[in-house]
């Protein structure tokens, strides 16, 4: 079946397309050149649309334990946003963690056609992929959880030659089918369990006699080493501490050169100025992302609203807790190699700290010259639920409503940011940077991102609007492998996704001495804890893409 879609107005950064009237023709699931002489079954009038790439979210918490904790401690959430069945759709709930068949409906009913879990633990893949497995119409894919787990540690303390390290971190992405690695407060959760109760870059873990710094280099020389597409995902110290910008640049310079993807940096951007002794450090961030090539950042921007923090760093989570709201919490741990702490949060538009941890996030998106070096993130749900994204890029689209906004924050937090005097407005191309073509180059998706020929047909259409965020939570088309699944902002037909993932070579012979460590300390056997293709399309949904590796070296 061949299908035309002609005369929208397109945006396609990877071709370097701003605004051009093209016609697209789309078959078996593919974006075509015209075929000469071939007769259209189906075409659709896109004059004065707006027509880009389907969207990817790189980082949003859609599977794995600490988001069915979540669902378990906010049963009110449920309740507060119920989504009836019909004889489509299947019934849902939620808004802050949505149930997975609600969170593909959503997600599709923006303009989004993949979505990636940045927090996947080894010894729990198996569950949060069979939960990914359950969000229609969605791609997905995750990060796998290194950087705590025992046995990397030890191999770091007896100083394990980097080729070791390598063909671990190689096993664990074949076994877990996850697509680029994590590291979460590097050696930090590990330390929390020794009753250390902050560890920076540069302190020694309390057992193993290890840094952050070390973790760091060693993860990202390996990722480098192997190929992986994906920079080493960094979730660093001193998560939502005043003075942490300081940690943040001194994580940057400690990459020496190596790629690094600094996640969710808005919690990681405070100063300690001011009679509050908390400021932006926003300024100083920018500067350091724009003299470095090697380092990409996605913000993690709040929005005012009840939401729910879930994160695998242990140690912040329980710092945090004590600014629960409502007054529950929980932290656990898992297999002795990570954990995890869920604390619902509600953020204040009056209230000092929040206001301007608001102000800096905005911040950060628009001193960062280059959009290819910044994502669109909430750190879903942590900064607010992902369908907070269009009010999102509003903000960054329209000054003039971004000081409206601004004009009715507490008020010493409009004194602590230069947020008012920043007269940048993001434009449609830079959006499509940020939203669709970034991602995809970061993450080695060579056929998304883009309306090239031979590129997956996942493609967005708009009607433009003055006001950015109607416009981009309501998309008239959304073809996910070229059928159309949302028309007018309701989902019309549910689609499988495909699962992606990288499977780089590795040295078998390090499968000896972790065979000899799951007998010893874990709860399962080394074959039990390797994914295999079969059960991740065993029910006949979706597939696996494996992209390739290779080219970093």
């Amino acid at each position: 079946m061949l299908i035309k879609l002609a005369g929208g107005t397109v945006y396609d950064p990877p071709r370097r397309v701003n605004g051009r009237v093209l016609d697209l023709y789309v078959q078996d699931g593919r974006i075509v050149d015209p075929p000469p002489g071939a007769k259209v079954d189906q075409e659709y009038d896109l004059r004065g649309k707006v027509v880009m790439a389907g969207a990817i979210d790189m980082h949003t918490h859609i599977g794995g334990g600490k988001v069915n904790l979540a669902r378990v401690l906010l049963p009110e959430d449920h309740r507060a946003d119920p989504v009836a069945r019909t004889k489509l759709l299947r019934s849902g709930c939620g808004r802050a963690v949505p149930s997975t068949l609600t969170t593909g409906y959503r997600y599709a009913e923006m303009g989004f056609t993949a979505a990636f879990e940045p927090a996947i633990l080894p010894i729990n893949a198996r569950q949060a992929h069979m939960e990914m497995a359950d969000i229609p119409i969605l791609d997905k894919g995750g990060y796998v959880l290194l950087g705590n787990d025992d046995f990397f540690l030890r191999l770091l303390r007896d100083g394990a030659e980097q080729s070791q390290i390598n063909d671990y971190v190689a096993w664990v992405l074949n076994a877990t089918q996850c697509i680029g690695v994590k590291v979460v407060n590097p050696g930090g959760i590990s330390a929390f369990k020794f009753n250390q109760r902050a560890l920076d870059l540069d302190e020694k873990h309390a057992f193993y006699g290890v840094t952050p710094r070390q973790v760091l280099k060693a993860l990202a020389r390996a990722v480098y080493e192997l190929g992986i597409p994906h920079p080493l995902h960094v979730h660093g110290c001193n998560l939502g501490v005043p003075g942490n910008i300081e940690t943040t640049l001194k994580t940057i310079a400690g990459a020496e050169g190596l790629p690094m993807h600094l996640t969710h940096v808005q919690f990681h951007s405070y100063g300690t100025e001011g009679d509050f002794k908390f400021s932006s450090g926003a300024a100083r961030l920018a500067e350091a992302v724009n003299a470095s090539p090697n380092i990409t950042v996605d913000v993690g921007q709040i929005l005012f609203g009840q939401t729910v923090t879930a994160s695998g760093d242990s140690m912040r989570q329980h710092a945090n807790a004590r600014h629960a709201h409502p007054k529950k919490w929980v932290c656990m741990d898992i297999e002795c190699d990570a954990g995890c702490g869920v604390v619902p949060f509600k953020y204040r538009d009056r209230n000092f700290v929040n206001a301007l941890q608001w102000a800096i996030g905005l911040e950060i998106f628009l001193l960062i010259d280059n959009p290819w070096k910044v994502f669109l993130t909430t750190d879903h749900p942590n900064g607010a639920p992902f369908t907070s994204y269009p009010r999102l890029i509003r903000l960054l689209m329209d000054r003039a409503f971004r000081n409206e906004q601004l004009s009715r924050l507490h008020p010493e937090a409009q004194k602590m940011t230069t947020l008012a005097s920043i007269e940048r407005q993001y434009s449609l191309y830079e959006i499509a940077i940020m939203t669709r073509a970034g991602p995809a180059k970061l993450l080695g998706l060579s056929d998304r991102g883009h309306l090239g020929a031979g590129a997956v047909a996942d493609i967005t259409v708009y009607t433009p609007k003055e006001n950015k965020e109607e416009m981009f939570a309501k998309p008239d088309y959304v073809f996910k492998d070229g059928k159309l699944v949302v028309k007018d902002g309701q989902v019309v037909e549910v689609t499988w996704g495909t699962t992606h993932t990288v499977k780089p070579a590795y040295d078998s012979r390090i499968e000896k001495p972790l065979a000899d460590y799951f007998d010893r300390y874990l709860t399962m056997k080394l074959d039990n804890f390797v994914i295999r293709d079969e059960e991740l399309v065993e029910d006949g949904r979706g597939s696996i893409t494996v992209h390739p590796v290779g080219g970093n070296r």
